[in-house]
């Protein structure tokens, strides 16, 4: 899993049906080896712009969405409410 910041939404005139009513979003990743590399999500949990979010990748993000068989390779998994360190 990863930290990412939500970044805009992206809009999809087309997509195959799995897809169909699931919100795409440009997210920046956010700390480690790979910051601010950006990929797109699907977020089906209502982030918004702005947010700090946890993302999962892979297959991960396949089930988080309940779907084995959707091309998705990155879905927002929780809103992040708080950053805190561990002291």
């Amino acid at each position: 899993m990863i930290t990412a910041k939500l970044l805009q939404s992206l809009w999809a005139t087309k997509k195959i049906d799995g897809l169909g009513g699931m919100k795409f979003m440009l997210a920046e990743e956010v700390g480690g080896s790979d910051e601010r590399r950006r990929i797109v999500v699907v977020d089906t949990i209502g982030g918004g712009i702005g947010d700090l979010v946890i993302v999962c990748t892979g297959s991960a993000a396949r089930k988080a969405l309940g779907n084995d068989q959707l091309p998705v390779d990155a879905a927002v998994v929780g809103i992040i409410d708080e950053d805190c360190e561990i002291k």
